[in-house]
């Protein structure tokens, strides 16, 4: 006997689903990187109403503080390993924005008249054969 409608005895120990287990590691690696390094506006949305950062943007703080191109701010913590993890942790989302970001643009684009020729200029590729495959790899992709 549980002590919810529906619930099983097992149901409190079954493990978490995959997708949102990843979820809130994308989360915590975000709180993390934001309130450790946010600089600027990012900083001030985070100070004055918790924002966390964009993906993206976390990560690129992250990499550039890593690489020495970015200062850290006066009381900014040293980047650490598990400010690189988070950033890592990061990565498949980001990429899966950016595929998302992509597809709908080809998308548009073939909507509005482009050539797949005109489209594998813009996406710096030889071929319309190619920027065709690279569509059908992104929606393939964002169907998964």
């Amino acid at each position: 006997m549980t002590g919810h409608p529906g619930e099983t005895a097992a149901a409190p120990f079954a493990p978490p689903a995959a997708g949102a287990a990843r979820r809130g590691r994308e989360y915590t690696a975000l709180f993390h990187i934001t309130r450790r390094h946010a600089a600027g506006e990012a900083r001030r949305r985070w100070q004055e109403e918790s924002m966390v950062m964009e993906p993206l943007d976390a990560v690129r703080r992250v990499h550039d503080l890593a690489a020495g191109s970015a200062e850290r701010e006066p009381d900014e913590p040293e980047l650490d390993g598990t400010d690189i993890n988070a950033a890592l942790t990061l990565a498949p989302r980001m990429r899966a924005d950016l595929d998302a970001l992509e597809s709908g643009l080809l998308t548009m684009a073939r909507g509005r008249g482009m050539t797949w020729h005109e489209i594998a200029y813009g996406l710096g590729l030889n071929t319309p054969q190619a920027a065709r495959q690279r569509h059908e790899r992104l929606n393939d992709r964002a169907e998964r």
